[in-house]
């Protein structure tokens, strides 16, 4: 019996980015497709099996203990920027100034899938969702230098709609345009005990 279950739910990717080097700029530079291998995006800064702990892990590890890479993909909805930029008070917020990966448009609550959640490609390609990206600092110096006086109010702006942290479960190539589906776990949410 499958694990996970093909939901009607699906996303269209409307742009893609590649990071070069975040610890120097944590921009994304636009492409129009992306070779995706079990390491991550080919050329991107977070590809790789292992990464250092950050600081989303800090409760499990010390910062820069190497652990199996949950991070190597940001995808963020496109809906959930227009918001973002709706409550920061900008007309837009360009995705390559928060280091996105990917873009989708057209599955609501995006930033609240389930964890193990996939999207998967007409060929194949399969992300695995993580859990939730959360808001940092880091592009708000971007945005700072691109819209003076404003990086301050992302943080802030973004909780709750930063996106998601997937890694490659099955390798393939995606591209602008293309039409993802989400898979979900077939589980009940967690109910501990009271």
């Amino acid at each position: 019996m499958p694990a996970l279950i093909a939901t009607e739910h699906v996303c269209r990717i409307t742009w893609l980015g590649r990071v070069a080097g975040s610890a120097a700029d944590l921009r994304s530079a636009p492409v129009q497709q992306a070779m995706l291998s079990l390491d991550g995006m080919t050329g991107d800064c977070h590809a790789g099996r292992t990464r250092p702990a950050c600081s989303r892990v800090t409760a499990l590890y010390s910062r820069g203990r190497a652990i199996a890479n949950t991070r190597q993909i940001s995808i963020v909805s496109a809906e959930e920027l227009r918001q973002i930029a709706g409550k920061m008070g900008l007309a837009e917020l360009d995705p390559s100034w928060i280091g996105a990966s990917m873009v989708v448009e057209g599955i609501a609550d995006f930033s609240h899938l389930p964890p193990s959640s996939r999207l998967q490609g007409r060929g194949g390609a399969t992300l695995v969702i993580d859990m939730q990206n959360r808001p940092c600092q880091l592009p708000a110096k971007v945005i700072e230098a691109e819209r003076p006086g404003q990086g301050r109010a992302f943080k802030r702006a973004a909780a709750g709609r930063r996106g998601v942290t997937a890694w490659v479960e099955c390798e393939g190539i995606m591209a602008v345009g293309e039409i993802l589906r989400l898979f979900v776990p077939d589980q009940r949410g967690w109910r501990p005990p009271a």
